[in-house]
């Protein structure tokens, strides 16, 4: 049986990842980023058409998935985490994960604690979620009429497995376990890589962890998000709303000491703190090797295997901490590096301190790094006092 179009067998794979796309546009914009977000508006027509094809092409519920991703956010990398590969192991999250998916989606209790919010209409509650399966089916048959029975069979297969293996399999799975790291977030969360093209941008997951009502997830020159460039279009068109993006650090000449302007962009850009002082600690880690290396060689040796751990500002454990303890004795800059990284970090986390205690606690900081003789120190001290 011959369908509609009368395609090559190129025009069938451009047919099969032409509407794919779509869905990964509906995923990322709609879904994620406006619906779990709340990093946009979409204009009423874009946000109806954007439900009409998810039900089409995947027959997922809005407020399922946006209370599913939002307790992954408010539950990262626990026993609550819905699919964390740090609780489950990378291969049932890759392979299975839609079906950790379908099993959270029943749970009640998180889709009326983190499910508020989405669209609660006559056509989500009498269509949309009612009949979720139906649209999968008519999709089936319009790929049927549209492209004959096998290429539109083998069609609608690319559209139904893209998001679940993709999405639920790779984002969540390999994006928590393997990837580079622009931001030294509290999760496992990775950047896959810096073309976000497969599945709208989803692949650079560190980057929304680290601010994840960002409407765009794109962080350096490198990387491309093509979900904000559809989201740029729409915005250009008067379709969408950008409410929120990731603060843009600013920098000044350095202030003589810190002042509450200095507190707040420190902790606004908090983030970008933590990843540049990583360069201070690595810029450290790589003289004291050189150092020990020279009048220490055992000392050098027990250092080497724990610098991921160093760097990443994770917590040793057991005979390891011990090693790391007794090395760092014979590193007075290296361990006065790791120290200052915590108390920096704890400005942010003191949620019980004024702002006049914190900003002693920061200038207190800034003089004791210019004190301490260790170069890395001293220069970012300086870097921190130019925070705008």
């Amino acid at each position: 049986m011959n369908g509609f179009f009368d395609l090559p067998w190129w025009g069938y794979v451009a047919a099969a990842l032409g509407l794919t796309h779509v869905t990964i546009a509906a995923v990322t914009i709609y879904l994620h980023r406006c619906q779990a977000h709340r990093a946009l508006e979409l204009h009423p027509v874009v946000s109806h058409f954007f439900r009409f094809w998810l039900w089409l092409t995947t027959g997922m519920v809005t407020k399922e998935w946006a209370a599913i991703h939002r307790k992954h956010h408010a539950k990262c990398e626990t026993a609550e985490d819905p699919h964390s590969p740090q609780i489950y192991g990378i291969n049932r999250v890759l392979w299975l994960g839609v079906f950790l998916y379908v099993k959270e989606s029943y749970n009640k209790e998180t889709l009326e604690r983190y499910g508020h919010g989405t669209p609660d209409d006559w056509m989500e509650r009498n269509v949309y979620s009612r009949y979720a399966v139906v649209g999968v089916v008519v999709m089936l048959l319009t790929d049927l009429l549209a492209f004959g029975v096998v290429p539109g069979a083998l069609v609608w297969l690319t559209q139904i497995a893209w998001i679940p293996f993709w999405a639920a399999g790779v984002i969540n799975g390999v994006g928590h376990f393997f990837g580079y790291r622009s931001y030294d977030v509290a999760d496992a969360s990775t950047n896959i890589v810096p073309w976000g093209i497969l599945i709208g941008g989803e692949e650079l997951h560190n980057n929304h962890h680290a601010f994840a009502s960002s409407a765009k997830l794109s962080s350096k020159w490198y990387e491309l998000d093509i979900g904000w460039l559809y989201i740029r279009v729409l915005e250009t068109f008067g379709l969408a709303t950008v409410k929120k993006l990731a603060p843009q650090p600013r920098f000044a000449p350095p202030k003589p000491a810190a002042d509450f302007d200095t507190l707040h962009a420190i902790i606004a850009n908090r983030y970008d703190v933590l990843s540049r002082y990583a360069k201070s600690v690595r810029r450290t880690y790589a003289e004291e090797m050189q150092r020990l290396k020279r009048w220490s060689p055992r000392d050098a040796e027990v250092l080497r295997p724990l610098k991921r751990a160093l760097l990443r500002g994770q917590a040793a454990a057991g005979a390891e901490s011990a090693r790391l303890a007794e090395a760092l004795k014979n590193s007075r800059a290296l361990a006065t590096v790791i120290a200052m990284r915590d108390e920096l970090a704890a400005l942010w986390e003191r949620s019980h301190a004024s702002k006049e205690q914190l900003l002693r606690q920061l200038q207190d900081w800034c003089h004791r790094a210019e004190a301490s003789g260790v170069a890395p120190l001293v220069d970012f001290s300086a870097r921190l006092r130019s925070y705008a």
